[in-house]
């Protein structure tokens, strides 16, 4: 039994022959038996010996699945039509030492997931440089207050150089005016702009009616995100 050479192009018509009326060399699921034929070829048959091509195209896909691949790998001379004798030159009974070489002809994935790792990290790395030149957008409300005084005697300019003397890392004072509210009493509207992670409504409340000669509440009369 045998291909003859199957490194020539003699032995690949026998094998092309051979798997004519047959999906695997022995059986009919892939085993042991295609990875030692497999193993003795130099590569893909040409595209006119279309079943041996088709053969090697379906074993090569199964990479370093081959191991697991059921049955024992026995010598070429075991594998083919009667009556033809295996001469390739480089048989070799199965052994496990030939672990490298069925890696080395069925391809590396140690080499594969290196490459994928690098071209992984290139675009973080990208990515990462690309995000570092945006400009980082700061988030802003426009809020207007309006703070009430005790009475109809209370100094409103006192009041608001009171309450524009509140200065704080991202707090802008805007314009105001006063509002009356009934019998003779008015209350200062001022508007103001806060970065949202730095300024609340509530730490202004705090600090203006702290100013409690004047101050008898405040209250947000509007706010907007800008």
């Amino acid at each position: 039994m045998g291909f003859g050479d199957l490194k020539s192009v003699s032995g690949l018509k026998v094998l092309n022959e051979f798997l004519s009326d047959r999906s695997y060399i022995e059986g009919y699921v892939p085993s042991q038996a295609d990875v030692a034929v497999f193993e003795a070829i130099s590569g893909p048959p040409s595209v006119d010996l279309c079943h041996a091509l088709r053969w090697y195209n379906h074993i090569n896909s199964y990479k370093d699945q081959k191991n697991s691949l059921p049955g024992v790998k026995k010598p070429l001379g075991q594998y083919g039509p009667a009556g033809v004798a295996d001469t390739t030159s480089t048989s070799v009974p199965a052994s496990k030492d030939d672990d490298d070489d069925d890696i080395d002809l069925f391809g590396s994935d140690e080499e594969e997931d290196a490459e994928a790792a690098r071209l992984k990290e290139e675009r973080l790395a990208a990515y990462a440089a690309k995000k570092a030149k945006k400009p980082t957008i700061i988030a802003k409300s426009s809020i207007l207050l309006d703070v009430k005084p005790w009475d109809d005697e209370t100094d409103m300019a006192k009041l608001e150089e009171c309450v524009r003397s509140i200065q704080m890392d991202g707090l802008l004072w805007g314009q105001s005016k006063l509002v009356p509210v009934g019998y003779g009493i008015k209350k200062l509207q001022i508007n103001c702009v806060v970065e949202d992670d730095k300024v609340g409504t509530d730490i202004l409340e705090e600090q203006i009616t702290a100013f409690e000669d004047y101050v008898q509440s405040m209250d947000v009369a509007a706010f907007n995100k800008i």
